[in-house]
């Protein structure tokens, strides 16, 4: 933990010299990607700072306490309890602001939603799943956008990206990541058998521009017509759909939701950009041997998170062995029972791994 708020503490400092840089200043773009990103890290920066000072403080009055002055030592012992506290209370703000890793306090993320085994069955249950966030989202208000869909003739996806914005929206989503099973009658089940599908979720944290450096000389533009969009209205007459390639890596996005071929470049890099962002943090990872020692916020998409039993009116988190039996208040958007459970589950990791703070 003190590794992540020392690398943001650092990077909150470069941004604040960047907003006095006439170069940056210069750069209308630029200087409001830094100031976005600034104001993301502001907050737990210098509160980070603030923690840091107090130990400092700590450390010069335990040196009085040890002084030959018994004046000195009687204020020190007077003194330390009072810092200690305030130290106390800055950890657990800090503890509160890093729940989720250094992404945590991001406000913008993209999630792609997957059909996985089950067929039909499979992507109607990823068109549910759009639509539980969906509903979550506007209940939090939180700004939802639509990226891409390939939908199904019977009104379901094959897959569909979305970008959300708002206050703590990566701090939540992120927990979506991962496998997703259904259990249910399908509409089309004449024998009233119940059937197991599956999606799985990927919630990636939107960089700011300046984060991912990023030209027309690192990507391949391919420009398409799309059949149809959500519902299976029809979207694009023209060209206008986008994929992107990036040179590097052999990553590719596509979007197609748009009828402006700008802008769904636009969209197309964004997701690109979230992407590159995702790979280059999971590189970071493997070279840190005690990041993530849970698997909860882990954004694995091959682990199955979630069970839906819409028979039983379950729901089964299987990461922190939560069941509720209130899956249709779930599928109708009220998802805060399962975030905050798996929030505070974090949180009580990160107490128990934080060791003592007088080490």
């Amino acid at each position: 933990m003190r590794e992540v708020l020392e690398k943001q503490l650092k990077r909150f400092q470069e941004l604040e010299a960047m907003m006095t840089d006439p170069e940056v200043l210069a750069d209308s773009n630029r200087i409001s990607a830094v100031a976005r990103e600034r104001g993301s890290l502001a907050k737990v920066a210098t509160k980070y700072q603030s923690f840091k000072t107090t130990i400092e403080e700590i450390q010069g009055v335990s040196e009085m306490a040890q002084s030959d002055d018994p004046e000195e030592r009687e204020m020190a012992e007077l003194e330390l309890p009072e810092l200690r506290a305030k130290r106390e209370q800055l950890w657990e703000d800090l503890l509160d602001m890093t729940v989720g890793g250094e992404d945590a306090n991001r406000p913008r993320c993209i999630m792609e939603i997957r059909a996985g085994t089950g067929g039909d069955e499979a992507a109607l249950f990823a068109r549910d799943l759009y639509e539980m966030y969906k509903r979550h989202a506007e209940a939090k208000g939180w700004k939802v956008e639509l990226l891409d869909a390939s939908p199904t003739e019977l009104g379901g996806f094959k897959e569909i990206s979305l970008a959300f914005g708002g206050e703590n929206v990566f701090r939540e989503l992120q927990y979506e990541s991962g496998g997703h099973r259904v259990q249910r009658v399908p509409e089309t089940e004449a024998k009233g058998r119940i059937h197991t599908s599956a999606a799985t979720v990927a919630v990636l944290a939107e960089p700011e521009d300046v984060e991912i450096d990023l030209t027309t000389e690192d990507y391949d533009v391919e420009r398409y017509a799309a059949s149809a969009g959500p519902g299976g209205q029809h979207v694009n007459k023209t060209a206008s759909a986008v994929r992107l390639t990036h040179k590097a890596t052999g990553l590719q996005v596509q979007c197609a939701d748009e009828r402006s071929q700008h802008k769904n470049l636009a969209r197309a890099l964004r997701l690109l950009k979230s992407k590159l962002y995702e790979a280059k943090k999971e590189e970071e990872a493997k070279k840190r041997a005690d990041h993530r020692k849970t698997l909860v916020g882990s954004g694995d998409r091959s682990q199955r998170i979630r069970t839906y039993n819409f028979p039983e009116n379950r729901v089964s988190d299987h990461r922190i062995n939560l069941t509720l039996y209130k899956l249709d208040q779930v599928i109708a958007g009220d998802l805060q029972p399962l975030t905050d459970g798996l929030i505070e589950h974090d949180r009580n990791e990160l107490r128990n791994a934080m060791g003592n703070l007088d080490e």
